[in-house]
């Protein structure tokens, strides 16, 4: 159950289109969300759900790096379960607004006896990320150590965020596209296919949705390489709608329930 929220609220994740070159930076135009948004999930194990996850805008704007940022968080819990695995996680990051790109993440972990708490910070110009991890007897955290990434790098919530400037009029059924990360100590590149769209239905009705499916390298958790798939509304705001995951304990997956503070209106048909 440990990897349940862990992994399904950060594995989904994501690269941008239309990119310009701009003072070592990519530009982005933001059509797709704005400050204040808050989306939240239901997350079921084998059909019963197990927790819940949201994520969230802040109403403010943050300077990181000499450069204005967004900042988001993703909370993941067990509800109903807590007396069998007791899961209360966040993850944040610091997002350019221009570029959106990762200065800065933060982990908070927090699953039955496991602690951990992790920042990150990115140094786009020398291709390094800057990790230090909290002692958790002393509270303090521990010598930083770096990493290579590569170039515009993103942590999981920045790809979390970034799914939403998919340009889905250049992209064909079939094609497939490259997201360049970090996570704890290792930089990635994940492809990711585009399958088409589907209207799927929902608590709060039926959405249409483009669908993407990550091709999953070997791993522990997931079974195959398609084992993910991921619904994003096929409207301006391009959010994640659903994910479903085939693990090798079971399916599991997320499913949108409310929201607030949407930059567009959701697409909701009969």
């Amino acid at each position: 159950m440990k990897k349940l929220i862990f992994g399904i609220v950060t594995s989904l994740v994501i690269c941008g289109f239309s990119i310009e070159s701009q003072n070592a930076y990519p530009l982005i135009k933001n059509e797709s969300f704005s400050k204040g948004e808050q989306l939240e999930y239901r997350v079921s194990f084998l059909g019963i759900t197990v927790g819940k996850a949201i994520t969230k805008v802040d109403t403010k704007s943050y300077n990181i790096n000499s450069r204005p940022c967004f900042k988001i968080d993703a909370f993941g819990e067990t509800t109903g379960i807590s007396w069998l695995y007791r899961v209360k996680d966040n993850w944040g990051a610091y997002i350019d607004t221009a570029a959106m790109i990762t200065h800065v993440s933060y982990r908070k972990i927090r699953e039955n006896n496991y602690v951990k708490d992790e920042l990150v910070n990115f140094d786009h110009k020398n291709k390094k990320a800057k990790v230090k991890v909290m002692n958790k007897t002393t509270g303090v955290y521990e010598d930083v150590k770096d990493f290579d990434i590569p170039e515009n790098a993103t942590d999981l919530v920045g790809g979390f965020i970034q799914m939403r400037f998919f340009d889905f009029k250049k992209i064909k059924v079939g094609d497939t596209v490259a997201i360049s990360g970090f996570f704890e100590d290792t930089s990635y590149k994940l492809k990711i296919m585009y399958k088409g769209k589907e209207t799927i239905s929902t608590k709060m009705g039926k959405i249409p949705c483009h669908v993407m499916v990550p091709i999953m390298p070997d791993n522990k958790l997931f079974n195959g390489e398609n084992s993910i798939t991921v619904w994003i509304s096929d409207d301006g705001n391009k959010i994640p709608v659903k994910i479903q995951a085939r693990m090798f304990i079971g399916h599991t997956g997320l499913e949108l329930v409310s929201f607030r503070g949407l930059r567009n209106q959701l697409k909701i048909v009969q």
